[in-house]
């Protein structure tokens, strides 16, 4: 068995994928295996991995199936104690792996958190930001093993990405932890499903891997992928409901639930518009009809609450923005 299994998944990653692989196989911690996903891709990303000649190098070639199926199968084939995930257009700093390892190891944590820095693409700039600094954990949660008990924020808070974590594979394959599959935004529901079920967990306050923003970037570009929102939101509300912990936290997961579709909608490019109103309305008319409804309306601050009813009552999207502009509360 080796060490460490680092999953990378691609698709038309082109411009990136040497700097991320390079990344991987000139870490100071050689026990590892590199497991490539190429999803699909139709550009030179397959020929440039190819290129590498490493046998710590696991290619899985496969026609597009999306980051969560791709994720799931290599987590079945991973070897590895441990698990850490790279996107193809982020790469590692040097000691990344051996850092993340020594203290998930000698913790013995479930996963551990370590910190991100963002680099522009266009610019060059190197850039910090309190989310991915894991600012919202205090000098109490260093240098210790806590669980979500010990967290007095809102879990909502946390960084959901599932890079930003290296996690022991003997947990991940005990809960059965697994991608959605079919749909962006894979990781939040993961991350949900992974902590609340975590009992130990640690931080690691330095930064190990470098986030790249350009303008392919999911989370840079509001497009098509962001209708998968609301799927996302439907996936979290029915892992919180199975595992019993749906009433514990349904104030902040609801608002939660509703803020991804409701910022979408807002930013979302103008021909995308439409569709995405179409299935949030069809999400929240299933839940008018189900027994989660008045939670919705006990729950939800004002704003939130206005758009929940504003999208519910409204014939189509014209309707819905002109509801929406009024300043008065639905009653």
């Amino acid at each position: 068995m080796v060490k460490v299994s680092i999953i990378l998944t691609a698709f038309n990653e082109e411009r990136y994928i040497k700097k991320a692989i390079e990344s991987i196989l000139n870490q100071t911690f050689k026990d590892l295996e590199l497991i490539v996903v190429n999803d699909g891709s139709t550009d030179n990303t397959l020929d440039i991995i190819k290129g590498f000649d490493d046998e710590r190098i696991v290619l899985i070639n496969q026609e597009n199936m999306g980051p969560g199926a791709s994720r799931n199968r290599a987590l079945e084939l991973a070897k590895g104690e441990y698990i850490m995930y790279l996107d193809g257009d982020d790469w590692y700093c040097e000691e990344a792996v051996e850092i993340a390892y020594e203290e998930i190891k000698s913790r013995d944590t479930d996963f551990t958190f370590y910190q991100m820095i963002n680099y522009d693409d266009k610019t060059g700039e190197i850039y910090e930001n309190d989310w991915f600094n894991l600012n919202i954990f205090d000098e109490s949660f260093e240098d210790t093993v806590f669980n979500i008990k010990d967290f007095k924020g809102s879990i909502f808070d946390l960084s959901v990405g599932v890079c930003q974590k290296i996690y022991n594979a003997s947990f991940l394959r005990k809960i059965d932890a697994r991608f959605p599959e079919g749909i962006f935004f894979e990781d939040m529901p993961f991350f949900y499903y992974v902590l609340l079920k975590s009992e130990r967990i640690s931080i690691i306050k330095k930064h190990l891997y470098y986030r790249r923003k350009h303008d392919a970037s999911i989370t840079h570009v509001v497009d098509g992928k962001f209708l998968d929102t609301v799927p996302a939101g439907q996936e979290l509300i029915r892992i919180f409901i199975e595992n019993g912990w749906y009433d514990l936290y349904k104030f902040d997961l609801l608002a939660y639930k509703i803020n991804g579709p409701r910022f979408a909608l807002r930013d979302i490019e103008e021909n995308y518009k439409i569709p995405l109103y179409e299935l949030i309305k069809k999400d929240y008319c299933s839940i008018k009809d189900s027994q989660y409804y008045d939670d919705y309306i006990e729950n939800l601050g004002p704003v939130k609450r206005k758009f929940f009813l504003d999208i519910i009552m409204s014939k189509d999207y014209d309707d819905f923005i002109t509801l929406n502009q009024t300043n008065s509360s639905p009653a």
